[in-house]
This record gives structure tokens, sequence and C-alpha cells, in this order.
């Protein structure tokens, strides 16, 4: 192991023993994306499968949560619909970013009146409510994951965007970009080696906090019976599933609740702590 490497392990050891908030947040989203990976694959139970015999069982050693009104087990659906918006959360997230990294590094780095144009497009885009993108797109393209990501990306980019805009013409200013300039190396050089790398602190804070953002997002639609269609299912279609039988059977309800506010917990501590840490 280089002297490197021991060094950033130790430094990881530091920050989390001096941020409880931060382990706390990295532990709970392992163990969350962890069972939503194994349990599909390892479940005897299918996410899917009807049985009416066991319709509206309750939570048992066989069924961890119960069964829902079709007889499908719960625990390996619920754990299905979490891997699902995760998956739908972090590629929308990405796509997100890199758009909006480009996008604002370009604008920051133009000069004014490329800078003017683009930010006024911009504003232009997000006069529109980013809900209204994902429902438009979700009734053309029909539901499912393909077209809630699609609808996120439209007007999803924008603030990261401003947020990498306002570090650039930042940083841009500095000593080290104008020696740079002054040796004559090309822009997307200078942007790519010198500047984005400095802003990346914000860029990472904002890009944790875009994964929740989405699949909450995400979650709202399907459980207005917009999103993803079965027999898929998230963790908002399984909410809205059990919403007819949440006053008889509330914990077909309660425990894709609890997954979902877990994950978002975890993904907020990781982000506040990296963004307490960047303001020092």
């Amino acid at each position: 192991m280089t002297i490197q490497k021991q060094r950033k392990r130790k430094g990881l050891r530091e920050y989390f023993r001096k941020d409880r908030r931060a382990a706390a947040g990295c532990i709970l989203l392992g163990i969350w994306i962890l069972l939503a990976v194994l349990v599909p694959l390892l479940s005897p139970w299918s996410y899917s499968e009807q049985n009416a015999a066991i319709q509206n069982s309750l939570p048992s050693p066989a069924h961890w949560f119960g069964t829902d009104k079709f007889g499908r087990d719960l625990f390996a659906r619920v754990w299905y619909g979490a891997g699902l918006s995760l998956l739908v959360g972090l590629v929308s997230a990405a796509l997100n970013g890199c758009i909006g990294v480009l996008y604002g590094a370009v604008s920051g780095y133009a000069g004014k009146k490329a800078d003017l144009i683009l930010m006024r497009i911009a504003d232009v885009v997000s006069a529109i409510p980013s809900m209204l993108y994902v429902i438009l797109i979700t009734l053309v393209l029909g539901a499912g994951a393909t077209s809630i990501i699609l609808g996120l990306c439209v007007a999803g980019w924008i603030d990261m965007a401003r947020i990498v805009r306002g570090e650039i013409l930042r940083l841009k200013g500095t000593d080290f970009a104008c020696a740079a300039k002054i040796e004559g190396i090309p822009s997307i050089r200078i942007l790519t080696r010198h500047l984005i790398p400095n802003a990346a602190g914000p860029i990472t804070v904002n890009f944790i906090f875009l994964i929740p953002q989405a699949i909450f997002t995400e979650a709202f639609l399907s459980f207005l019976g917009i999103g993803i269609a079965a027999p898929a299912a998230s963790l908002g279609t399984i909410i809205q599933e059990a919403r007819s039988q949440m006053m008889v059977y509330p914990y077909q309800m309660v425990f894709p609740l609890l997954v979902l506010c877990v994950m978002m917990l975890a993904l907020n501590l990781i982000g506040t702590s990296l963004e307490q840490r960047n303001r020092r």
C-alpha cells in the first residue's frame, strides 16, 4: 500500500470519527443498498408472484413485511422497488449532474454575451415546473423508468448549472487561472484541469442532493398513478397500491414508507455533512 493511500484512509477514518452524521449516513445507505441488491436475488418469493391463498397476511417469519391484497410478498416487493427507485435516482442525478456541470462551466467561462444568452435559456426552461415535464413525457412515452428519467432531466440540471457557473466566475479570476491563460493553455484544458476540479466540493454536494430529489419525485408521481407501471414496482407504486388498504392493513403502507424515509435520511445526512465540510 502506497503512502498516499495510507494517508487517504487515515483521513477518511478521521473524518468519520469527527463527523458522526456522515458515518451514520454511510452505514445506513450501505445497508440499504445491500438489501436492495440482495433481497430480490436471494428471496424465495418473487416481487410479482400472486397467491390468492395468502392475501393480506400479517408480518410473519415467512413474510417479514406481510403480503398485499394480491398475495405478493411485501418484503421482496419493497426491496425490489427500492432498487428500482435508487436506479432512477442515480441515473437521473448522473445525467443532470453532467449536463449541469458542462452547461454552467461554459456559461461561466465563455463571457458576458454567451453567459447572458445561456442563462436566459435556462430561466425559460425552469419557468415551467419540472413536475409538468415529467407528467407530459410520461403521458407521451408511457409510464416507465425511462420516461421518468427523461422528464427529470429536462430541467433538473439547472440548479447544478447555476452553482457551477457561480464557481467558475469566481475561479477564473484567480491567479492560477490567469497564469494558465497567459501561458496559452486552451480554454477546454483550463476548464477541465484547473477550474472544474477546484469546484468539486459544491458539485459533489449538489449531486448528492439530486439523488433523493429524483427519488422523491418518482415516488410522488407513482403515488399519483402516472409513474412506473405494473408489473414493475417502485416504492411510490407500492405506497399507491397500499392506499386503499391503509385503514385495514396499515403495515402495507408503513413498511415502504419507512424504507423510503431511511434512504432519504441517509442521503441527506451525507449531503449535509459534505456541505458543512465544504464551507470550512
